[in-house]
């Protein structure tokens, strides 16, 4: 019975912890996931018309781009990305900053190669 009585307060103790004192976790976007969400749509933007829409899996990433990037750092971040893959890739920029509305989706900046990724907010 001695036993109990100690564990009690003891996992009270560590729960307590855990709940009041751990520090919020906080889900930054990178660089690698942007690339993950957009890969499926490197051929579209490259060489599509226009006149077709996106492939469904890339208007599925550019939604889960879109809904990940919360914070003006995540968006800053998403940019800069964008950005640079845009410079590399050589993608047709009409289809790169048409994109979100042929998803039917909204970003708060443009996919292109001259965006200022640092007026985002």
């Amino acid at each position: 019975m001695a036993s109990s009585s100690i564990l009690f307060p003891l996992m009270a103790s560590v729960i307590f912890g855990l709940v009041f004192f751990a520090a919020p976790s906080s889900s930054a976007i990178t660089c690698s996931d942007v690339i993950k969400d957009l890969r499926p749509c490197i051929n579209y933007l490259r060489g599509g018309s226009g006149a077709a829409p996106p492939p469904s899996p890339c208007c599925a990433g550019a939604s889960n781009l879109a809904t990940s990037a919360t914070t003006t750092a995540d968006k800053q971040t998403a940019c800069a990305c964008l950005k640079n893959a845009a410079k590399n890739v050589n993608l047709n920029p009409d289809l790169a900053k048409a994109l979100p509305s042929k998803c039917g989706i909204s970003l708060s900046f443009q996919i292109s190669p001259t965006v200022d990724c640092s007026k985002i907010g």
